[in-house]
């Protein structure tokens, strides 16, 4: 008759040859193989149908609407078209500052960072010149309320991400760095493009509908 003990140590020998050692295995990854691009992505699909909702509520109200804009002139083209054009080019420098994170090259990535933070800061500034050419007030009417609302949409957007990136710049140049850390440069520069590409429709709403 076997006895409890010497079931346990019959097994102990399959249960050794069925281990494996991880040890070796690096703690992060770039792309698909990092949680935090899993994250990000399912981010940006939630913010991508809010911006979609907001475009849908523009038009919806605009049907309603015998005069579009109410009682506004359309918003003048020319800062719009100054920061649409900041954001496109920026895209070069976010472009190098996820190349260099993700060979793990400290002073590229802090390099192209601080570049990526100076167009961030100057699309801000932009941005409030913006606002002052809609033309029209957030409680003047329905229009206005809806174009200050996609406008401010987008304008959080730029706020959080030129944080993060101020953030992950000082890291890189004052502390140790951990190789997490180049995942979050290169998923913070994967966020850049959304924030780039989905203002793309936005402008087109907020400065050429209205004159259609």
């Amino acid at each position: 008759m076997t006895t409890v003990d010497e079931r346990y140590a019959d097994s102990r020998p399959r249960a050794a040859r069925k281990a494996i050692h991880v040890g070796e295995l690096p703690t992060y990854g770039f792309s698909h193989r990092s949680l935090m691009w899993w994250g990000t992505m399912g981010l940006m699909v939630i913010e991508g149908t809010v911006f979609a909702i907001a475009v849908m509520m523009y038009f919806y109200l605009r049907t309603l609407a015998s005069v579009w804009p109410m009682n506004a002139p359309g918003p003048g083209l020319l800062w719009g078209s100054v920061n649409t054009a900041i954001l496109v080019v920026s895209m070069l420098p976010n472009h190098l500052a996820k190349r260099a994170a993700e060979r793990e090259d400290r002073a590229a990535s802090r390099l192209w960072l601080l570049v990526c933070l100076a167009f961030s800061l100057a699309f801000l500034g932009v941005r409030a010149l913006e606002f002052k050419a809609l033309n029209v007030t957030w409680y003047d009417n329905a229009y206005g309320s809806v174009l200050w609302m996609l406008m401010g949409l987008h304008t959080v957007h730029l706020i959080t991400d030129t944080f993060d990136t101020a953030v992950l710049d000082v890291l890189l140049f004052t502390g140790p760095v951990e190789g997490k850390r180049y995942v979050d440069v290169s998923e913070n520069a994967a966020y850049w493009y959304f924030v780039v590409l989905s203002w793309l429709p936005i402008y087109a709403v907020v400065y050429w509908a209205p004159r259609l």
